[in-house]
């Protein structure tokens, strides 16, 4: 048998090195390269990455490890070459019916490696075949527990289901699962056309939602600023208010004190020399300004009986002064009357100039 050949035998128990000729003609994943079957020289080289199963007189030997090994001819035989590198396999397109009964169209790729070469001679025929076969159940199988939307959004959580489902079942096979992942998902046309649909509807909701709370919030701020202008409105009545208050009440009591002072000075005026002649005199001139004023503000005036005769009129004002002015008070009736005798007589007197001075002007 010439270096490269593959006895029957090996063709039915080397499935971890190719895959078969059924499963080209049926649209499978191609085979992969390998380094063939070589003879028993005695003398062997295993390349790195490869691990050689030998046979001796039919039964398993051992497995010889990368770099020199030693044969007996004839009694010892390489009946099967694994290959320890990742291994990727294109899972070929499936129809797969989600949850909510929709038709998909799903391929995917699958990375494996060879962990026991020992399991992966003997424990299945075809280790790549049977790993590509449960991918493609498992796929069915988890789409199966899904709707169609939660297809799309949980694409990693069902990519981890797929390696975890192949690794529990190819323990055994010594074959581990490194990854999955789906490659292209087909959709029906008019699936994809209410998607489409479903899609622009959410869009245009959520257009309407964001213009709605736009517009509530505009109010929301309109009616919150006309809120505060009336606030800051009223308590800057208040202040206006409160200080104008405060200033009639300042205003009132600068009056108060300003008559006070006058009162004071007045009664003090009054007590000197000729301080009743001077009240005198001043009250005239009251007089005689406010007569000069009558019939100028309104029609309806007042007139005394006599308004021509102005020193009855200021006899008059300053009897009522002098009798408020000359009141007894309790405790010095004696002092008060001589006083009030020699005021009543000093009155009388500046009465009489005033009066002359009043009729010669």
């Amino acid at each position: 048998m010439r270096r490269g050949e593959m006895p029957p035998r090996a063709a039915r128990g080397t499935g971890a090195l190719l895959l078969r000729g059924s499963l080209l003609a049926s649209g499978r994943a191609p085979r992969r390269a390998s380094s063939g079957l070589p003879r028993n020289t005695v003398v062997l080289f295993v390349p790195q990455q490869e691990a050689w199963v030998v046979e001796r007189m039919g039964r398993f030997h051992r497995i010889l490890e990368p770099g020199l090994n030693i044969l007996i001819p004839v009694l010892d035989r390489i009946r099967y070459v694994q290959s320890l590198k990742e291994i990727v396999i294109n899972v070929p397109e499936q129809s797969a019916v989600t949850l909510d009964n929709v038709t998909l169209q799903i391929d995917g790729v699958l990375y494996l490696r060879i962990m026991d070469p020992y399991k992966a001679s003997y424990g299945v025929e075809d280790p790549e075949y049977a790993v590509t076969q449960l991918a493609q159940t498992t796929m069915r199988s988890e789409l199966g527990k899904l709707s169609l939307d939660k297809v799309f959004r949980e694409r990693e959580s069902l990519n981890a289901s797929i390696v975890d489902a192949i690794n529990q079942a190819a323990d055994c096979w010594g074959i581990r699962c490194l990854r999955y992942e789906i490659k292209d998902i087909h959709v029906p046309p008019r699936v994809k056309e209410s998607m489409q649909m479903q899609v622009e509807a959410e869009r245009r909701k959520r257009a309407t939602v964001l213009e709605s709370e736009g517009t509530r919030e505009s109010a929301i701020n309109v009616a919150e600023g006309k809120k505060q202008a009336q606030i800051l409105a009223s308590e800057a009545e208040k202040a206006e208010q409160i200080n104008q208050a405060a200033g009639e009440a300042s205003a009132v009591l600068a009056k108060a004190k300003a008559k006070a002072e006058a009162i004071r000075i007045l009664a003090a005026a009054l007590t000197q020399h000729n301080g009743d002649a001077a009240a005198s005199l001043t009250v005239a001139e009251q007089y005689v300004s406010a007569f000069s004023k009558l019939a100028k503000d309104s029609n309806t005036i007042l007139l005394p009986s006599n308004p021509g005769d102005v020193t009855s009129m200021v006899a008059q004002a300053m009897g009522v002064y002098g009798a408020l002015t000359k009141a007894p008070v309790p405790g010095t009736p004696d002092s008060l009357s001589s006083g009030s005798s020699r005021d009543v007589q000093g009155t009388d007197a500046s009465l009489d100039e005033e009066l002359d001075r009043v009729k010669m002007s």
